[in-house]
């Protein structure tokens, strides 16, 4: 699928995007906001490791969708930047999210300097992006994190039985092709990242602290919904 594909149909689907999950995963007892707290809580741990406990980085958030993710960020953040193809999207979280600054962008190259944010994020993005265009995504996250800055990319764990059905029954993944950790992995190491790191999570519900620190403990185990892979540029 090409990009302006990809934006037609998050246009389509972005107002109801939140329904449209909540329907694929039913099934499990959870909604979209659990899922998005659990990766919050998560991305907070590594913006402690890297930066400390406290810190207030800047961040960019690449296909940030309807903005659902940045309520739980601003608290938190020094500035947040949202981008993403779909016109209707950013229309929608600059409507939700004032305090956030967002942009569109046609889907090759990011709308900002060299070295401009401390952080650059992409949740659940990848799969969405045509398969010819995976490693110029890494290079241009890459691009823009700052020396000494990290970047962070979520995605689905196509190993897991459950995952696939949650993909297979959502209609904006219909054309998606799955990453497995491996090879997000390579594509952070060959963009020029250093201590690329993947853990996968959601092994066990993290619905609290002691059920985070047991779904930690299964991070190197391809079991888990999702996985995430970090990677530092050198300072």
């Amino acid at each position: 699928m090409k990009h302006e594909e990809v934006s037609a149909v998050f246009d389509e689907h972005g107002q109801k995007y939140s329904e449209s999950v909540n329907d694929s995963i039913g099934f499990t007892g959870m909604d979209v906001d659990f899922f998005t707290r659990v990766k919050a809580d998560y991305l907070f741990d590594l913006i402690d490791k890297r930066f400390g406990a406290g810190s207030s980085p800047s961040l960019l958030d690449i296909g940030c969708g309807i903005g659902n993710f940045h309520p739980l960020l601003t608290q938190r953040l020094e500035t947040i930047h949202g981008v993403d193809i779909s016109a209707n999207s950013i229309a929608i979280a600059g409507s939700k999210n004032p305090e956030v600054t967002y942009q569109i962008y046609e889907g090759e190259r990011l709308p900002y300097e060299d070295q401009t944010f401390d952080v650059t994020l992409a949740i659940c993005v990848m799969h969405h992006v045509p398969t010819q265009h995976w490693q110029n995504f890494a290079r241009e996250m890459y691009r823009v994190t700052k020396p000494g800055g990290v970047a962070i990319v979520f995605e689905h764990n196509p190993y897991n039985p459950l995952t696939m059905k949650v993909v297979n029954d959502c209609p904006f993944d219909e054309d998606a092709v799955l990453l497995n950790s491996r090879k997000t992995h390579s594509l952070f190491t060959d963009s020029g990242f250093e201590d690329v790191e993947r853990k996968f999570i959601i092994s066990v519900p993290p619905i609290n602290r002691l059920f985070r620190k047991i779904d930690g403990l299964f991070g190197g185990i391809p079991l888990g919904a999702q996985y995430y892979v970090s990677a530092y540029r050198e300072a």
